[in-house]
């Protein structure tokens, strides 16, 4: 039974890829890449794509390791202790977590993880952060990278103002962006089957406009397969949760749940991108274990 699997995983890993993806994440904090793992997962490990990240934070803030506080040793929920350790921690814990990811490249901005709020405004403007540099850093990295898509959460209005602001940078930079091969931007998060979730774009910010007739993308994780349907890709959310061990009170709260990782296709890329996108998910749904 095991050969049989194993023959079965390589005909569609074989016949899957005639491309092989490359993908840009951009996101505000370690652990953000926890809402769409498995399908970078699969990309590079199923694809044979690469992916990279850009972290936009210093990763100073999360303090919420109370059970993290007795495996490093330090109080974690202090916000001292916080500013003085987290961003090594919590820098190496994202590498930790890309090791399983495949991440190939890290691009660290250290714009101050200030406090949680909801008004990306100072950011975007320039006075919590210094987003001229970050500007800078996003057009030098797209202007390399050859990426064929950019990925960043869904800017809705109830999300932290760090996570808007390095969403709308990201979309802006692929607005910028004047080389021949431009990328796809999807904004991506994870979300229970039946979900209720619209998002139409963040008012204000006409550059965060799906495209209405564009459909959302999305990645089961939890498709049972293997001996009694015990396996799933569910465990690769698991494995990079885990990764983040300083933040283990949201990661306690996480683990094992959010049924799909969906994807919102924005208005900036046009309509000629959409069958780029649904080329992508439909090799993401139908690499490895799939329903197929």
């Amino acid at each position: 039974m095991k050969k049989f699997y194993l023959l079965f995983f390589s005909l569609l890993t074989f016949g899957a890829f005639a491309q092989s993806p490359r993908v840009l994440i951009v996101t505000a904090h370690p652990d953000d890449e926890t809402m769409f793992p498995v399908t970078i997962f699969k990309i590079t490990h199923e694809l044979k794509g690469s992916a990279d990240l850009a972290l936009i934070t210093d990763a100073s803030g999360g303090y919420n390791g109370l059970v993290a506080s007795s495996y490093y040793g330090m109080n974690l929920v202090d916000s001292v202790t916080g500013r003085k350790h987290l961003p090594l921690i919590r820098k190496k814990e994202l590498m930790a977590s890309g090791e399983i990811l495949g991440i190939g490249n890290f691009f660290f901005f250290d714009q101050l993880d200030d406090y949680y709020n909801r008004d990306e405004k100072p950011y975007l403007l320039g006075k919590n952060w210094d987003i001229n540099y970050v500007e800078r850093r996003l057009d030098q990295i797209l202007a390399k990278g050859n990426y064929d898509f950019v990925f960043c959460l869904v800017p809705g209005e109830g999300q932290h103002a760090h996570h808007k602001t390095a969403s709308i940078s990201a979309i802006r930079a692929v607005q910028r962006f004047k080389g021949t091969k431009k990328p796809v931007v999807l904004g991506g998060q994870s979300q229970a089957k039946g979900y209720t979730f619209k998002f139409s774009q963040l008012d204000g910010y006409p550059e965060t406009a799906i495209l209405p007739n564009a459909p959302v993308f999305e990645f089961d994780r939890t498709y049972g397969f293997g001996e009694d349907k015990k396996h799933s890709y569910m465990i690769v959310a698991d494995w990079v949760k885990a990764a983040h061990k300083s933040q283990s009170g949201d990661m306690n709260q996480s683990m094992h749940r959010g049924d799909l990782e969906a994807f919102w296709y924005f208005a900036i890329n046009g309509e000629s991108g959409i069958s780029k996108a649904k080329e992508l998910f439909d090799q993401v749904n139908s690499s490895g274990f799939s329903k197929k």
